[in-house]
């Protein structure tokens, strides 16, 4: 097989990260329970907006800020996600192209405003998010550029967009793209709630084949398999994937393939600021260590290293020089 024009091309929301710092009173006063991620409306959103602290603008979005990690890493990433043609989806292709990940959707002028999410963020490093998806979840399927995707080396697509219908049926064409060109599909589960609304449709990506790397943190994956304990749902899961992924916060990640597991425990910090795109940056780590076939301990630990700088400062990108943190380890 040739060599990807992509290592990893990452489908999911474009979404601009409104952060600010809060209490636990706010957060009661909004009626918001802490450490949660909801969909709200576009009032919703000028609603609590208009309430909030003085916020900082960064753009994010669980597969964005996977391509960003991606890219931090030296790897050749790019992004499918739908914005407007307004000032935040301006900012948001910005932000993207800067980076050298690949933009492959133009914007439109016909679905509302660019979607943002509201993150609080208190002192214990909790983050709680307010998404308005806005134009995010207008992504239509023939705006999925399917020789891209069949021209890159693995396909990451998040839960989170798979709830409205039209971004599902691009990411359902997308899967098959990737797989007729002999490619690997990764999936996140993104949020337990996802997990909750899509269980059934989840499982049949599964028992379909339609996924060979899937990554979940330990919540997920035991809501995913309806137990209460991770060492239970670790092998439910393992058995329709090829390769499964458990990030387990302080005690560090597991992975499964086929007879292997590895686990790696948590890189150490100096200070957890926010944990916003841990999981993302997990994700971009361990798949920079498989689009270079580094086996899976190499990749966990290039997880785990990314995930780390990214909870030590606001925002779900990278600020340090991850190829420099990770020299030794990234081949």
């Amino acid at each position: 097989m040739t060599k990807p024009r992509f290592d990893v091309l990452c489908i999911g929301n474009a979404i601009v990260d409104v952060i600010a710092d809060t209490t636990d009173g706010f957060l009661s006063h909004q009626g918001l329970h802490k450490g949660s991620m909801r969909l709200i409306d576009e009032a919703e959103a000028v609603r609590l907006y208009d309430a909030m602290g003085p916020g900082r603008e960064i753009s994010g979005g669980s597969a964005g800020n996977t391509a960003a990690g991606l890219a931090a890493l030296g790897l050749q990433a790019a992004f499918i996600g739908q914005v407007a043609n307004d000032q935040l989806g301006e900012i948001y292709r910005h932000d993207i192209e800067a980076q050298g990940i690949g933009f492959l959707v133009e914007p439109r002028g016909d679905v509302g405003a660019t979607a943002r999410s509201l993150i609080l963020v208190t002192p214990d490093a909790q983050r709680t998010m307010n998404t308005f998806l806005g134009a995010a979840q207008l992504l239509a399927r023939e705006s999925v550029d399917l020789a891209a995707v069949a021209d890159s080396g693995i396909v990451y697509l998040e839960g989170y967009l798979w709830d409205p219908a039209e971004p599902r049926a691009a990411m359902e064409a997308a899967i098959e793209a990737a797989h007729a060109a002999g490619r690997k599909v990764a999936f996140t589960l993104s949020d337990t709630f996802c997990v909750d609304r899509h269980r059934d449709s989840f499982w049949q990506l599964l028992r379909d084949g339609k996924v060979d790397i899937l990554f979940a943190n330990e919540a997920e994956a035991t809501s995913m398999a309806m137990v209460n304990d991770i060492e239970e749902a670790i092998p439910a899961l393992s058995a329709y994937v090829q390769t499964l992924v458990v990030t387990r916060s302080e005690d560090g990640a597991t992975a499964i393939r086929g007879g292997e597991r590895a686990d790696v425990p948590a890189e150490p910090i100096a200070r957890l600021v926010d944990t916003t795109g841990a999981g993302d940056l997990f994700a971009a780590g361990f798949l920079a260590g498989e689009a270079r076939s580094l086996g899976l301990k190499a990749s966990l630990r290039l997880g785990a290293i990314a995930a780390a700088e990214v909870i030590q400062h606001y925002g779900a990108r990278p600020e340090q020089d991850l190829k420099a943190l990770t020299e030794g380890v990234l081949a």
